[in-house]
């Protein structure tokens, strides 16, 4: 696979995908730009046509809505979450590359990190 961004979620408290957790993607160069934006299926993909294509390098960000995850599918949180609104920024160097976007999460953490897929 060549050029583009694929997102995979695991939400690891629970042993599961984080199936329904609402991702967007946005370039911040020269502003703050929404490119993509979409659910995690039930295979735990974003699984949005706009990401397979090639970026151009730049900066960007995922923003990955954790506490409405979890609201959602019935983990109770304080009124206030510990995480909320999870923003990841990254940079794309080369736009021949693809760059896929792992995510492990839990109300209290998570871990992302540019993988191998």
């Amino acid at each position: 696979m060549s050029g583009g961004i694929s997102i995979h979620v695991v939400d690891v408290s629970r042993g599961v995908v984080a199936a329904w957790m609402r991702v967007e993607v946005y370039r911040l160069d020269p502003d703050r730009k929404l490119l993509a934006g979409g659910i995690v299926s039930a295979k735990g993909l974003v699984e949005e046509p706009a990401l397979a294509k090639r970026f151009a390098a730049g900066r960007y960000e995922a923003d990955f809505h954790v506490g409405a995850y979890y609201r959602a599918v019935g983990v109770t949180l304080p009124p206030v979450p510990f995480l909320d609104v999870v923003t990841y920024r990254f940079g794309i160097a080369d736009p021949e590359q693809h760059y896929h976007l792992p995510m492990k999460v839990t109300p209290w953490g998570f871990s992302c990190f540019r993988g191998g897929a």
